[in-house]
């Protein structure tokens, strides 16, 4: 009877196992996407350079804090133009419907969580629960309009939880070895021998 109860904490500790090898691999998803629109750059330095935004906020639940997302921003003309990831940004730098706004990099200064001007073509964050916003714009003289962007994200189970999957599956494995067949059994069967 023991050997039959012990196949459902054996199998419960399989799925963990499944699960924690399914973590490790993770989740990756890349995607091109093309004609990101980018604010030319006048070349009169009292002006500066105007900063485009995207209008709405991507919304991170907390439910996320159980899993580890790390998104790779790249870009093929870093001489030219630049993205950046902001959490929070200056009121009055709030996008019209094209999502221009009339402020410079300058207004984000302390803002920009990654990225920014002097990245070199690529930008990496990992997000967390949290509102991000992609920030973008030309540099000093650039006159390019779009830039194609590729964005990788990869998903994986938070560290946490990945080792209490591990703990808590060998231990359904362990305690399903001992149901079926129980050591001290074995053990007295070897010391009567």
């Amino acid at each position: 009877m023991m050997k039959i109860l012990s196949i459902f904490p054996g199998f419960v500790g399989a799925i963990c196992i499944l699960i924690l090898l399914g973590s490790i691999i993770g989740f990756s998803h890349q995607e091109k996407i093309y004609d990101i629109p980018i604010v030319p750059c006048s070349d009169d330095a009292d002006i500066g350079c105007r900063i485009g935004m995207t209008s709405s906020d991507i919304n991170v639940p907390n439910a996320f804090k159980l899993l580890q997302i790390e998104v790779d921003v790249n870009w093929g003309e870093p001489d030219r133009s630049w993205f950046g990831v902001i959490n929070k940004y200056p009121e009055a730098c709030e996008p019209d419907s094209n999502g221009l706004t009339n402020c410079t990099e300058g207004d984000f200064e302390g803002l920009i969580i990654a990225g920014g001007s002097d990245s070199e073509g690529n930008l990496k964050f990992d997000m967390h629960p949290n509102k991000y916003r992609f920030i973008t714009g030309g540099k000093d003289g650039a006159t390019i309009s779009n830039q194609d962007v590729t964005l990788d994200i990869k998903v994986s189970l938070n560290s946490i939880i990945e080792i209490l999957l591990a703990v808590v599956g060998l231990f359904l494995f362990i305690g399903a070895t001992e149901m079926a067949f129980p050591i001290k059994k074995w053990f007295e069967k070897f010391r009567n021998t």
